[in-house]
């Protein structure tokens, strides 16, 4: 028994994991070399293209907080200025306002509060319009001017009321319970606007006063283009539920940021597209054409490279004259092996012709011997055998004249010329004697043939042995399967008799059994019909 041995055992692992690897790689293995370049490098160039898109978007989102930074400094900066003065300016009217409510005619007081806001007429032309009044419960100025609008009441519990007048004004109001004294602080939008204004000049920051939903602009900045990004924030300035809503524009979305994400990824896909374009033009396209030349290529033909074209590689260019060299070598085989087929079709043909004038020679030498014959039952046995020559003789003629072709033996021209002989050559007794023939135009080889010139021949004879005058009726056709024919020999000559028992048995059973093994076939004989019939092997219709 044969055994195993562990490093034989052992050796076989790496051979399995090697098939299963390409078992599980068959779904690529499938795929054209240019689609698996085209993957490989898509597979190698993409992530090279995600880093460069991740480090613009990085960059970007480092400016956002920037900007997201100068937006809280500058915010706190306007919110915490606006705050200041207007908690300053509201302190000095409550003052005013607590000093009034004492004495009325408390001069003093008020002029501290002009004085407040006399200083800030100072500072230019946008404080102008920045004013205030005090007033009794009746509506009597007390101090101050008259401000250019009326204003609601002041709500009540409230230590300071705020009124935001849209794109104009912000009027606060504080109240003195004691004698219901109330104070009113007129702040125009362009002096709030001047208050809040960042300290740095290239902050461009647009600034909205709210409360609830009242809104005062006090600075806007140009955020037309759609392609701007808005950073926002509110800070709470602790006066009157103020707040300052604060905006500024982050890093637009131009142009050279839209490239510079798309880069990464136009030349991954460029990269991809023309490593698979270099590859299918210089080496699949070219390969392609090669194999198509070698697949059409026929004996005798060359393989021309020059069919390639220019650009193929010099590799694909040497394995083309390697091609068209094995093609020349193939065609002088081919044109030696022709003329050594003709050559040998002459030798054959001359075997042919020799055979066929051999057995011309022997019927003639025969048929000379019959003459000559002592008695008819000589005479009859010489006619016999020249039967068998010419039938023999009929084969190779009918063979010498279809090896042109090589497509096998016609037996209906070869049975009718058997026929014509086996009359011609047939005993004085025997003149009465009738052939029938029902042949279909099928092609044989020539053992079939001269086994079928044979039987039919063998045939004949016994049934003139019967009957000289016989009539007989030979056809030959085709049966279901594409491969055999059905010969049959019918003649009342050959119905079940002791004479046909004798003859059989005597001179023509063994005879036509052995050629019935030749033909593989078995021989059926109909003795109430008086009929011989076998298949034959044909291998074509003409």
């Amino acid at each position: 028994m044969a055994t195993t041995s562990p490093s034989e055992s052992l050796a076989a692992h790496p051979l399995d994991k090697s098939v299963a690897a390409i078992g599980a790689g068959s779904g690529l293995a499938r795929l054209t070399t240019g689609a698996k370049l085209f993957l490989i490098l898509s597979a190698a160039l993409l992530p090279l293209a995600l880093i460069a898109i991740v480090a613009t978007l990085n960059t970007t989102r480092v400016a956002d907080v920037e900007t997201r930074a100068r937006l809280r400094l500058s915010a706190s900066e306007s919110a915490r200025a606006i705050a200041i003065e207007l908690i300053g300016d509201m302190t000095a009217l409550r003052t005013a306002a607590s000093a009034l409510a004492a004495d009325p005619a408390n001069a003093p007081g008020c002029a501290r509060a002009e004085g407040v806001f006399a200083q800030q007429a100072a500072n230019g032309a946008a404080s102008a319009g920045t004013r205030f009044a005090i007033t009794d419960s009746s509506g009597r100025l007390l101090c101050g001017d008259l401000l250019p609008l009326s204003l609601p009441a002041p709500r009540s519990g409230m230590p300071i009321d705020a009124v935001v007048i849209p794109d104009r004004a912000l009027v606060l109001s504080v109240t003195e319970p004691r004698r219901n004294i109330t104070a009113r602080a007129y702040f125009p939008r362009s002096f709030l606007a001047l208050v809040g204004a960042p300290s740095a000049r290239n902050a461009a920051l647009s600034s909205t006063l709210l409360r609830g939903e009242d809104q005062l602009k006090l600075a806007t900045i140009d955020d037309d283009d759609s392609s701007y990004r808005i950073e926002t924030m509110r800070i709470d300035l602790g006066i009157a539920g103020l707040q300052l809503a604060a905006t500024m524009p982050a890093a637009p979305i131009t142009s050279s940021l839209v490239i510079a994400l798309l880069l990464p990824l136009l030349m991954w896909a460029a990269a991809a597209g023309i490593g698979w374009f270099v590859v299918d033009r210089l080496l699949i396209r070219p390969l392609r054409r090669l194999r198509s030349s070698v697949a059409s290529f026929m004996p005798g033909e060359l393989i021309e490279p020059s069919a390639l074209g220019t650009l193929p590689a010099q590799e694909i260019r040497e394995l083309g004259e390697t091609f068209r060299a094995i093609s020349r070598t193939v065609a002088l085989h081919e044109a030696g092996l022709a003329e050594g087929l003709v050559r040998q079709t002459k030798l054959t043909r001359e075997v042919h012709h020799r055979v066929k004038n051999n057995l011309q020679v022997i019927s003639s030498l025969i048929n000379f011997h019959a003459r000559g014959a002592p008695s008819p039952d000589a005479a009859a046995a010489y006619a016999s055998i020249q039967r068998r020559v010419d039938a023999l003789a009929v084969v190779h003629r009918n063979h010498f004249a279809e090896m042109e072709d090589n497509r096998g033996l016609n037996l209906k021209p070869v049975l009718g010329e058997l026929a014509a002989n086996i009359r011609a050559t047939a005993a004085p007794e025997s003149h009465g004697m009738g052939i029938t023939l029902d042949i279909d135009p099928l092609l044989v080889t020539q053992d079939v043939a001269v086994a079928v010139a044979f039987l039919i021949t063998e045939t004949i004879e016994l049934a003139t042995g019967c009957d000289p005058a016989a009539q007989l009726r030979v056809s030959l056709k085709a049966i279901d399967r594409q491969d055999r024919a059905a010969l049959r020999v019918v003649s009342r000559a050959l119905i079940d008799s002791e004479r046909l028992q004798a003859l059989s048995r005597s001179r023509y059973g063994r005879v036509m059994e052995g050629l019935a093994r030749q033909l593989r076939s078995p021989l059926h004989h109909d003795p109430l019909v008086g009929a011989y019939e076998i298949a034959i092997a044909v291998i074509g219709r003409d």
